[in-house]
């Protein structure tokens, strides 16, 4: 969470955009004092955590420590309590017990369009997701996992081991990069193979990356907070991205139809699906839901490959078992020449590099905050919730409560040997969300991440650059790696 300061002191040649942010501002700040009089309950409120600033309330404090601050008022205020940030009353259900309501509960008590629509809309465009009747979007969820089977996983390993071995010749023999650039691309090149269907991935080239760079700035702090409107240049971008993007993807969308062969492929299960009422789906709602696919598992996958590749640099004596677990599970190198080709089962087999996978989820899930917007009063562990409260659960706060996990802030992938350790306590992992909000992109995040990392690894030997373990950066919304370069020098074989 940045501070208000950086919305609104002038930058050069950003006149008019700072006059329209300060009375963004003010439109937020005479809101909230609306709200705070209109605010009533019948029950006991959550405790509140006291700010002596009014409306910005623990913006920055929040913002500078968020992990530490949800973990220091759960110690003080117990499993739920309330703050202010920025004129809105966050309320958050720590631990298994309290955040059973969340992931339980049904979207017309606690609302995901009101507090998601302002970033998705701009990006996937209207009609889908979180700008569409909840009912609706179910039904696009379904014909996702209609695309989403263990018959295409087994062909999209092929090809993200293909893209993958592509993109790293480029690294050379030796060196430093940037690990978080590369897996941001390497999971873009992938995602768009696998899901997008070739059409789509042929036109995959530097002015498009550009396009969904620019569309993925729409996905910032900003964005959430202020109106969609203002002359920002983030959201000029993005909304000059996303026309071209829908643009090029109407045209493949049509030749595709005209065609009239069909493809197994994302894109052909979305131009055959049908709603409930027998309706078809338009190209503008096929063209969001291919750019929702992409970018919403784009922030997650490359981070978390990341954080998974910098923990194995950091542990080597883990990295060169996970090595050895290639060669015994999907055939040594040294038997031919080179690495038999990766297949589904093979990958699913990878069991080591599996539970690396789950810690690294569990020591750095991407998304911090989970949000609903309470819209009818919630009663949990005896506080009652009133409508206007931002409900909350963040897996990072969960996965580090020391009741639950032992040796908390260790690196121990063999935690998860034993099959009780993420269900032990139902909501106490949660990389993924759970209950009826579970993730359907998950399957394919496992098999995407673990075929590109066992694909890297059989080719380089990763170690930090002089003992150099990047901090989080808690400035953007999902939480990656500052400064993440990473050495490699070749594997033999």
């Amino acid at each position: 969470m940045v501070s208000v300061e950086e919305y609104v002191l002038p930058q050069k040649g950003q006149g008019g955009a700072t006059y329209a942010l300060v009375g963004a501002v003010v439109i937020l700040a005479v809101s909230w004092l609306i709200g705070k009089y209109q605010q009533k309950s019948k029950g006991k409120l959550p405790p509140h955590i006291p700010s002596s600033i009014p409306f910005l309330g623990h913006a920055i404090s929040f913002g500078q420590s968020p992990i530490e601050f949800l973990l220091a008022a759960h110690q003080k205020y117990g499993p739920v309590f309330s703050f202010t940030m920025v004129g809105k009353t966050f309320t958050y259900l720590v631990g298994s017990e309290a955040a059973a309501l969340f992931f339980n509960s049904k979207n017309e008590n606690l609302n995901a369009e009101e507090v998601y629509s302002r970033l998705t809309t701009p990006v996937f465009g209207k009609g889908v997701a979180y700008d569409c009747p909840n009912s609706l979007f179910l039904e696009q969820k379904k014909m996702f996992k209609t695309g989403l089977n263990i018959a295409r996983f087994r062909e999209h390993v092929h090809l993200i081991e293909e893209e993958t071995v592509d993109y790293f010749k480029r690294w050379g023999k030796t060196g430093e990069k940037n690990l978080f650039v590369a897996m941001s691309e390497v999971i873009i090149l992938t995602a768009s193979r696998c899901l997008h269907g070739k059409e789509i991935r042929a036109k995959l080239d530097e002015s498009m990356a550009q396009l969904y760079m620019d569309l993925d700035g729409g996905f910032t702090h900003e964005a959430w907070l202020l109106p969609g409107w203002l002359p920002l240049p983030s959201f000029r971008k993005r909304d000059k991205a996303h026309l071209e993007v829908k643009r090029i993807f109407y045209e493949v969308i049509q030749q595709r139809r005209d065609s009239k062969e069909s493809e197994d492929d994302m894109l052909q299960t979305l131009i055959d699906s049908k709603y409930k009422s027998g309706r078809h789906l338009t190209d503008d709602e096929i063209a969001g839901m291919l750019i929702g696919l992409l970018l919403a598992g784009q922030h997650t996958s490359s981070t978390t490959s990341t954080w998974l590749l910098f923990f194995l640099a950091k542990h080597q004596d883990i990295q060169e078992a996970v090595f050895e677990e290639q060669k015994r599970v999907c055939g040594d190198a040294k038997d031919r020449g080179e690495w038999p080709p990766l297949d589904y089962d093979a990958v699913k087999d990878l069991q080591l590099l599996d539970r690396c996978l789950k810690e690294t989820l569990r020591l750095r899930p991407p998304i911090m905050t989970m949000m609903r917007m309470c819209k009818t009063e919630q009663t949990v562990m005896g506080y009652t919730i009133p409508p206007g409260h931002q409900v909350c659960v963040s897996p990072t706060t969960n996965h580090r409560l020391p009741d639950t996990w032992k040796d908390l802030g260790t690196f121990m992938p063999d935690r998860f040997l034993d099959p009780d350790v993420a269900n032990s306590e139902k909501f106490a992992y949660v990389p993924f969300g759970a209950g009826r909000h579970r993730c359907i992109g998950e399957s394919f995040a496992y098999v995407q991440i673990k075929t590109a990392v066992s694909t890297l690894l059989r080719t380089y030997r990763l170690e930090l650059v002089d003992g150099y373990f990047p901090e989080v950066d808690f400035t953007t919304m999902i939480h990656t790696p500052k400064r993440p370069i990473i050495h490699f020098s070749p594997r033999t074989l």
